[in-house]
């Protein structure tokens, strides 16, 4: 089964009209899914006047992405500033090639030392079926700053997720990159991340696909990087071979066939230490 990704590496003016318009072009190149950069209806921006623009999960934003991917037969990671009763949220919607939506996830490692302060945490991690034009597969979402705790991924992978789906907005230099790299490495997982380009805020391009094999059958070492766009805006595509990721993950050693999870707990401290300590910290 061959997977077609497309990242929608496009300057956040593009606005909803050319995000649609990537989906149609997307779909026309044999994508099974779309994925789009952080916070995309605001551009990822959280000063006064774009806070206001948050829009609620069954608005007609994100009911204009159920209506393409229907049209187009794409599954769609459409992004937003999400208005809840609870508060504002950095959220990620995985809408199906039917319409329909089947995950609504909010970060949960929001930035708190940043603007990213206002938003109110989502509470957790899940996984779906996603059923794609290729075939299904079982999907999960990270959001950015989620890619810097090992956590992220490993509940994901523990739950089942065989790809994970990034959306981003932040330089994405060497060091963010190899976080990439380790968090598909260690989970034998896909990790698919969909970045602004360059121009945009901060935001250098280099949306990636980490397959997450790291050995190929004869044991020699492999990059695990299949894709890794340039800073330019653009519409780019790449290919998972999950049949090869799934035949790995039968024989490999890495994922879960040989923790400990009965000596990690300590991972379940709340309390934070010197030198960790930070004024700005919430639950």
């Amino acid at each position: 089964m061959i997977l077609r990704l497309a990242f929608a590496q496009l300057r956040p003016e593009t606005g909803l009209a050319g995000a649609l318009d990537a989906c149609d072009r997307a779909a026309a190149m044999g994508a099974g899914i779309i994925l789009f950069p952080e916070m995309w209806n605001n551009g990822y921006r959280l000063d006064k006047e774009r806070l206001s623009q948050a829009v609620s999960a069954d608005s007609g934003y994100i009911g204009a992405f159920r209506d393409k991917a229907r049209e187009c037969s794409i599954a769609i990671v459409s992004t937003m500033l999400e208005k809840t009763a609870a508060g504002l949220r950095n959220t990620a919607v995985l809408i199906d090639r039917h319409g329909e939506v089947i995950q609504t996830y909010a970060k949960v490692h929001t930035c708190d030392f940043a603007d990213e302060a206002v938003l109110t945490p989502g509470d957790g991690f899940h996984i779906c079926l996603l059923d794609t034009a290729a075939g299904p597969v079982k999907a999960g979402i990270m959001i950015c700053f989620d890619r810097e705790f090992p956590e992220s991924a490993r509940i994901l992978m523990l739950q089942g997720a065989e790809l994970i789906l990034v959306p981003n907005a932040c330089p994405m230099e060497i060091n963010r990159l190899s976080q990439l790299r380790a968090r598909a490495f260690e989970n034998m997982l896909a990790i698919a991340t969909c970045n602004y380009p360059d121009g945009a805020g901060e935001c250098n391009g280099h949306s990636s696909l980490f397959d997450g094999i790291a050995y190929s059958d004869d044991g020699s070492s492999r990059d695990m990087c299949t894709f890794l766009a340039p800073g330019d805006e653009g519409l780019y595509t790449a290919d998972l071979d999950l049949d090869q990721l799934r035949d790995y993950r039968e024989t490999e050693v890495h994922g879960n066939a040989y923790r400990h999870p009965d000596r990690y707990g300590l991972l379940l401290d709340t309390r934070i230490e010197e030198p960790f300590i930070r004024p700005d910290h919430r639950a």
